[in-house]
């Protein structure tokens, strides 16, 4: 436990130290570089640079380097991009995003995919549940991880306008390099030597995975989290905080939303061990319905400060389910193909974030509250139906690992 539990909080810090670092100037990018629209074409370069890297990158980088030095060689993505904010103008940004968009993808499945992969070796050598304990690994990391927002706004909020020093960055891949042990899947390892992963068969996988009817349910819980959180740090913010209470009180606003994502991390995974992810899924729907509700609802006045803080730690809440539950889900029920998975998360993930950021200037927040509210809908409905269609299946008494291979075997996804 000590030797795993070590992995999990290298791999924890090295994201808080990067996404202190990231967190700043991704928040600052439309205020520093307004002058022509830089700030707002970086953004959208880069969300757009995301969605096509998770289509094909992440399996390829994985299946090539393992997971420690995917995520080492995607961390220094993101130090290119805090480089050119250095030396601000359209050729150092734009180039930058560019690369920084590439490598997100691939961090972040490289990510899911360690920590899953640890939670379920530790498993199996102490005779618990996998689920369980990747649950535990994604509650410890979010609360770590989700830490980095609370410094990031603290340090915009104290002193405004500046970014937290990039040195930073390159502790996170030092950190990560130095200590984080290369721990690989024995299974898709056996695989491998057996039968070498073809590139073109490695590059469409993602795609490939799309055949098994479980993901095509599933895509709308990563889309709803990628929405959810661009209301959040946008529009809330924007049309809430800033007008009625000021702009000195946002990153104020944003602590309270980090703080509470990372300490309900935490809980929701040692939590769900004794409710089971359906009921902690209920819980995050019941949260974020009860919060679209009241701001359909709510006329906020400078008088009800408490309510400016209470609707973002209510939100943070809802926000830990989808980050800790998510990950989980997804590496469970697609164990043998957990690269492709991860990639196909990230990308819906991400087409949340560039809807949200595509129709934030074109929309009224009422509307963009009754999105949020049918794409919630229907995704806990889509995720019902998962749920329902394990407890039918013929497999589900075998282990974790048999049941995904015998869907795979079924929907033509092995590879």
């Amino acid at each position: 436990m000590e030797r795993s539990l070590r992995n999990v909080l290298v791999v924890s810090f090295g994201f808080l130290l990067l996404f202190t670092a990231y967190g700043g100037l991704q928040n600052l990018q439309s205020s520093l570089y307004s002058e022509d629209g830089m700030g707002v074409a970086t953004l959208g370069t880069l969300y757009g640079a995301v969605l096509l890297s998770s289509m094909f990158l992440p399996p390829i980088l994985i299946k090539r380097c393992g997971c420690k030095w995917t995520i080492v060689g995607s961390m220094c993505c993101y130090v290119a991009f805090s480089l050119g904010n250095f030396y601000a103008s359209w050729f150092t940004l734009i180039p930058t995003s560019i690369l920084l968009g590439l490598g997100a993808a691939p961090l972040w499945s490289a990510q899911c995919t360690y920590l899953t992969v640890l939670g379920n070796t530790h498993a199996q050598e102490v005779g618990e549940l996998g689920v369980d304990v990747v649950n535990q690994y994604f509650g410890i990391f979010f609360l770590i991880f989700q830490s980095s927002g609370v410094w990031g706004n603290l340090i915009s909020s104290l002193v405004f306008g500046q970014t937290p020093t990039q040195a930073i960055g390159v502790l996170a891949i030092l950190l990560t390099a130095v200590f984080l042990e290369a721990t690989e899947d024995s299974e898709s390892q056996n695989e491998a030597e057996t039968q070498p992963p073809r590139l073109g068969s490695t590059l469409l996988s993602t795609f490939k995975l799309f055949r098994d009817k479980r993901l095509c349910l599933l895509t709308l819980l990563p889309m709803y989290s990628g929405l959810q959180q661009g209301f959040l740090s946008g529009e809330y913010t924007r049309s809430f905080v800033t007008c009625v209470l000021g702009i000195q009180f946002v990153g104020y606003v944003m602590i309270c939303f980090s703080a509470s994502t990372a300490l309900c991390s935490l809980l929701f995974g040692r939590l769900s061990h004794y409710t089971g992810r359906r009921a902690i899924y209920v819980l995050g729907a019941a949260t974020h319905l009860s919060c679209i509700v009241a701001l359909l609802l709510w006329r906020p006045r400078s008088s009800q400060m408490a309510v400016f803080f209470l609707l973002p730690g209510l939100w943070g809440m809802g926000d830990a389910v989808w980050q800790t539950q998510n990950n989980a889900l997804f590496g469970t029920l697609f164990e043998r193909n957990k690269e492709a998975a991860f990639a196909g998360y990230c990308m819906w993930e991400a087409l949340g974030f560039v809807a949200a950021f595509g129709y934030s200037s074109f929309l009224c927040v009422s509307v963009k509250l009754y999105i949020l509210l049918g794409v919630l809908a229907v995704a806990m409905v889509s995720y019902g139906t998962v749920e329902y269609l394990e407890s039918r299946s013929p497999v589900k008494t075998l282990t974790a690992t048999q049941t995904s291979q015998a869907v795979e075997e079924e929907t033509g996804t092995a590879m």
